[in-house]
């Protein structure tokens, strides 16, 4: 054996040794060396006992499968003839050729492979929020109220085919709640719906509602506001202030997720209700007011007279399901942004709740393919309303 090599071997005994409770010198003395050359290792080591190299998962490729994958492919093998011979899935051979083969010959070479696997493994690793120029575009559009699950869309939109401007929704939140973690700037989660600065546990919180009338359930509500085809489908509900003493009506329509607001600057009694929402359902042409759907709040004790006035059917949900109206429930959440808890939502005139209304509905979607609430109630009410074609019997 070389000398270097046994000296390694000798310097890997002795800390062997160590790590199991020898004393350094008796270390020393076991491995054949003088106790000068032992405190020499120790003071290189920085005076701390140096943690083992782990050995590489077997659900990694090694050097030697590397090898392996080289050869069959210069015998011809197909990938999953190469999976067979190494035990292993023909997605991980498929991954390793399409990986670690030249762009331009398609030629694997073994050792360059391990070479790249070694240095994607290192930590730490560069986040992709310390690239300053994506950092900016982040910040750009986060400071717009965007949550990061549409700027992430709007990016890839908008940067196709450029994977460094590409990042996941999730790492901008991780830049955003961890401390150092990318270049945006500390304050940016102002700008997030909830306005914190770290995750918190979500819980549910069930209150008790009133009993309304002669309610129709949502279970006799038309199948087809259930997928969502045809528009003109609402869901309905309240953002409650100060001591529940104010709240601002908020309606969604299910299919384009457009967002209207009623101003009740007198509260949010059965009668107010019945007034405010009468008044902003009867702007929208006929086509668009075919059914709503509310919790079981009292506040639209007065249902069956707004139908009668809207010609608008109101269906209630059943008690504690607020996924019955999930895109009202999600709104909801956006509008708090603007209307914190806590607050006095009777200061907010009718052209604030349109201003806000108005920069919701043109903020990209990513369940309307990237474009806008507005953009597609638009183009619901460009074009002539479907009606139904009589069959005959």
């Amino acid at each position: 054996m070389p000398a270097n090599e046994a000296g390694r071997a000798r310097q890997a005994e002795f800390w062997d040794l160590i790590r199991a409770g020898i004393s350094a010198g008796a270390a020393c003395e076991a491995v054949g060396v003088a106790s000068r050359q032992g405190y020499r290792w120790i003071k290189a080591a920085g005076g701390r006992i140096p943690v083992p190299d782990r050995p590489r998962s077997g659900r990694y490729l090694g050097q030697d499968d590397r090898l392996t994958i080289a050869d069959l492919r210069l015998a011809g093998a197909g990938v999953r003839e190469i999976a067979r011979e190494l035990g292993r899935s023909p997605s991980t051979i498929s991954r390793e050729l399409r990986r670690n083969s030249r762009e331009n010959t398609g030629a694997y070479r073994p050792y360059v492979a391990q070479k790249k696997c070694d240095l994607r493994a290192r930590r730490p690793k560069a986040g992709k929020l310390d690239d300053l120029i994506l950092a900016a575009a982040v910040e750009a559009r986060l400071v717009k109220n965007w949550s990061p699950q549409q700027v992430s869309d709007d990016l890839a939109r908008v940067f196709a085919g450029r994977e460094g401007m590409q990042v996941s929704h999730e790492t901008i939140y991780q830049s955003l709640f961890i401390q150092g973690r990318g270049q945006l700037r500390a304050d940016l989660h102002k700008h997030l719906r909830t306005g914190r600065a770290a995750r918190k546990p979500q819980g549910q919180h069930f209150t008790s509602k009133g009993r309304i009338r002669d309610k129709i359930m949502i279970s006799e509500r038309p199948a087809e506001a259930d997928d969502r085809a045809v528009p003109g489908h609402w869901e309905g509900d309240l953002i409650i202030g100060t001591a529940s003493g104010s709240a601002i009506g908020t309606l969604v329509e299910r299919s384009t997720r457009y967002v209207m607001l009623v101003h009740l600057p007198n509260g949010h009694s059965s009668e107010n209700m019945h007034d405010g929402l009468i008044a902003t359902i009867n702007t929208l042409p006929a086509h668009l007011k075919r059914s709503l759907t509310w919790d079981q709040g009292t506040e639209l004790a007065r249902h069956k007279d707004i139908t009668l006035a809207t010609d608008m059917k109101i269906y209630f949900c059943d008690p504690h399901s607020p996924w019955q109206r999930g895109s009202n429930e999600n709104t909801n959440g956006l509008l708090r942004q603007y209307f914190p808890k806590g607050t006095n939502l009777n200061a907010h005139s009718p052209e604030r709740l349109l201003e806000v209304a108005t920069e919701l509905n043109q903020r990209p979607r990513r369940t309307l393919d990237g474009i806008t609430p507005a953009h597609a109630l638009n183009q619901l009410l460009s074009d002539p309303p479907r009606t139904p074609v009589a069959t005959t019997p």
